[in-house]
C-alpha cells in the first residue's frame, strides 16, 4: 500500500490522476485551440439561457445593461455566431496553434503539481501579462486605421455585444488573442494546471465582458477592480475608451461615468488605459 507523501503538493493527486488518463491529450498540438473553443461555449450556455427567458421574462431584460434597447439576441443569432466562430477555429486557429506546438518541440510534462498558492500567484501573474499585452494590441488596432480595418472591424460589428461575441472577430485577431494567452504563460513560466485554470477563468472574464448583463453577482460587483460588462459595453459603444480588458482599478465609479457617457454622448468621460502599465488619462469625448 502507497503511504503518500506528508510534503507532496495538495494538488498532486489531482495533477497524478490527469496525466495518467489524459496525458496524450495534454501534448496534443490540437489543445491549446479545442480547450479554447470548447470553455468559450461552454461557458457562454448559461447566457444562452438568460437570453432565451429574456424574451419571456422582464427581470431577466432588467439585468441587461441596456435595458430598453430591445429584446435580447435572438437563437438565430447565436446560432450565426457559433457557425462564425467554429469555421474560424477550423479553418486557421487550429491549424496554425498545431504548427507553432511543432516548431516548438515535444511538451515535457513536470512530475509534480504546483502548490495552492504556487497556483494561484501563476494564475493572477498569468492575467496581469495577458491584460497588459492585451492592452497595448487592443490600441493599436484601434489607433492605426489599418489595423482595425483588417483585424479589429469584424468584432465591432456587435454594438450591443453578446456572451457568444466575444471570439467572433477576424481570423487573425482570435488567433492573436490565443497566442497572447499561450504568451503569458510562457513567460511566467507556470505548470501547466495553472496555466488551464488561467485559461478557464480568463475564458470566462471574456465571456462576462460581452454578456450585456449587469448581474447583482457578477465578478465585478464582488472584485471593483474588474470591469464587467458594463464597462466593455462603454467600449463597444465609443470605441475610444475601455481598452484595457479585465483590470480596471478605478473600479465602480468608473462604471458609473462609463454607463452615463455611452447613453449620452455630451458628458465628459475616463479614458482607460491599461492598469498594469498604471497610465491614465481624463479626456473629453466628442
Amino acid at each position: 500500500m502507497l503511504v503518500p507523501n506528508p510534503e507532496a503538493p495538495v494538488l498532486q493527486g489531482l495533477w497524478e490522476a490527469v496525466q495518467a488518463g489524459q496525458r496524450e491529450v495534454l501534448v496534443s498540438p490540437y489543445l491549446p485551440a479545442s480547450y479554447a473553443f470548447l470553455t468559450h461555449v461552454l461557458l457562454c450556455t448559461p447566457f444562452l439561457a438568460l437570453d432565451a427567458l429574456g424574451s419571456v421574462c422582464q427581470r431577466v431584460r432588467s439585468w441587461r445593461v441596456s435595458a430598453g434597447s430591445g429584446p435580447p439576441p435572438s437563437l438565430r443569432r447565436w446560432g450565426e455566431c457559433f457557425l462564425r466562430v467554429l469555421s474560424r477555429y477550423l479553418s486557421s486557429v487550429l491549424p496554425a496553434t498545431a504548427l507553432l506546438h511543432a516548431l516548438c518541440g515535444p511538451v515535457v510534462l513536470p512530475l509534480l503539481a504546483p502548490s495552492c498558492w504556487d497556483l494561484c500567484v501563476e494564475v493572477f501573474a498569468c492575467l496581469l501579462v495577458f491584460d497588459t499585452l492585451f492592452f497595448i494590441c487592443h490600441v493599436a488596432m484601434h489607433w492605426v486605421p489599418w489595423l482595425y480595418r483588417r483585424i479589429h472591424r469584424h468584432h465591432h460589428r456587435h454594438h450591443l455585444p453578446f456572451a457568444l461575441a466575444a471570439q467572433d472577430s477576424s481570423s487573425l485577431e482570435l488567433l492573436s488573442l490565443l497566442l497572447l494567452a499561450l504568451s503569458s504563460s510562457w513567460l511566467v513560466g507556470c505548470h501547466p494546471l495553472s496555466e488551464a485554470v488561467f485559461h478557464l477563468l480568463n475564458s470566462w472574464l471574456a465571456v462576462e465582458d460581452h454578456c450585456g448583463y449587469d448581474l447583482p453577482w457578477a465578478l465585478h460587483h464582488l472584485l471593483p477592480c474588474l470591469g464587467g460588462a458594463p464597462c466593455h459595453q462603454a467600449h463597444h459603444a465609443l470605441h475610444n475608451v475601455n481598452y484595457a480588458p479585465l483590470l480596471h482599478p478605478l473600479g465602480p465609479p468608473l462604471r458609473d461615468i462609463l454607463c452615463t457617457r455611452a447613453s449620452n454622448q455630451n458628458h465628459m468621460c475616463f479614458e482607460m488605459r491599461s492598469p498594469s502599465l498604471i497610465i491614465y488619462s481624463f479626456k473629453l469625448c466628442n
